[in-house]
């Protein structure tokens, strides 16, 4: 995949079928738009083409808002890449492209410097200042431009609509299935492991302390979770423990930290990726760490129990 940090970088092609959104998550509902795009561009002989924001419009358009990205960049430019996109072009998204008008960004972006002949779009997307531009006003000038129009309609999973803020609230509630359903895959970070209080190895748990690529990533609810992690292309079983480690601090920061099952080596440093599975319960405060021991032993057993039925329904 091609990726475009600017506009002027891409050679102006009429035969182009492109879409255009922030597509945080990428998924299943935005993988329905990105499909149909890889399709046509397949079965016409098009140039695909995605167009995103960054950073994420919300922040610019209101400075005051915090939103918490499902992808960064790095991780939206690899699932994108693995679902048959050929070119990304990221837009700048900052205070003076957000007074562009829809109808500005259409004909001076979309039609004079980039060339197209078909967009994909969402039934709920809206673009330009004000978020005016939406399907029926691509529709309206659609015959002026000459280009056509596919509206992708809303995808359901058991009766609710996939959307990105739908995946966040799940997150944040610790509704780890739900919210891997609706992505189509496991929700995961990446990071730098990096030192920590060295707590959990005097507790007899060893974790690796994960720094974050990006600071705007979301963790789901504190507590603990089955999960992979790949060290080195390599997976492996873990818990991840998110949460501010009560029982030692009363105002700690949050921290993911990973224990890794029958595993010795030193990897600080190492970037790591960690896919989350399943949740097993919530962050607590023990009166004393031998408490903690006993329940983080507990934690452990019920980890193993969950690996072990997740490599049943795989075999």
């Amino acid at each position: 995949m091609r990726v475009f940090n600017n506009i002027s970088e891409i050679e102006r092609d009429e035969k182009t079928v492109l879409t255009i959104g922030t597509f945080d998550g990428v998924h299943l509902g935005h993988q329905q738009i990105i499909k149909k795009v890889v399709e046509i561009s397949k079965s016409e002989s098009l140039r695909n083409l995605i167009i995103t924001f960054y950073p994420h419009p919300r922040k610019i358009i209101n400075p005051n808002s915090t939103i918490s990205l499902l992808t960064t960049q790095d991780e939206q430019a690899e699932i994108l890449n693995l679902l048959g996109i050929e070119n990304h072009l990221k837009i700048n998204f900052t205070r003076s492209f957000a007074e562009i008008t829809s109808y500005q960004f259409i004909k001076e972006f979309i039609v004079e410097r980039i060339g197209i002949k078909k967009i994909v779009i969402g039934h709920d997307h809206h673009f330009g200042k004000s978020r005016e531009g939406n399907v029926d006003f691509l529709k309206s000038i659609s015959a002026e431009f000459g280009f056509d129009v596919i509206e992708i309609l809303p995808f359901e999973i058991d009766s609710k609509v996939v959307s990105s803020s739908v995946i966040r609230n799940e997150l944040q509630n610790g509704n780890i299935t739900s919210a891997n359903k609706m992505l189509g895959r496991n929700y995961f970070f990446t990071g730098e492991v990096i030192n920590g209080d060295g707590r959990g190895r005097t507790l007899g748990y060893p974790t690796a302390n994960i720094k974050l690529d990006d600071e705007d990533k979301l963790l789901p609810m504190l507590g603990i979770y089955v999960v992979f992690i790949f060290i080195d292309g390599v997976r492996y079983n873990g818990l991840l423990s998110v949460g501010k480690r009560p029982t030692f601090y009363n105002d700690g920061s949050i921290v993911p930290e990973v224990f890794i099952y029958d595993f010795q080596s030193d990897i600080y440093g190492k970037k790591v990726k960690v896919e989350i599975l399943e949740k097993i319960r919530g962050e607590e405060k023990f009166d004393s760490a031998e408490e903690l021991i006993k329940q983080m032993d507990s934690d452990k057993e019920n980890g193993i129990k969950i690996f072990n039925k997740l490599n049943q329904l795989n075999n």
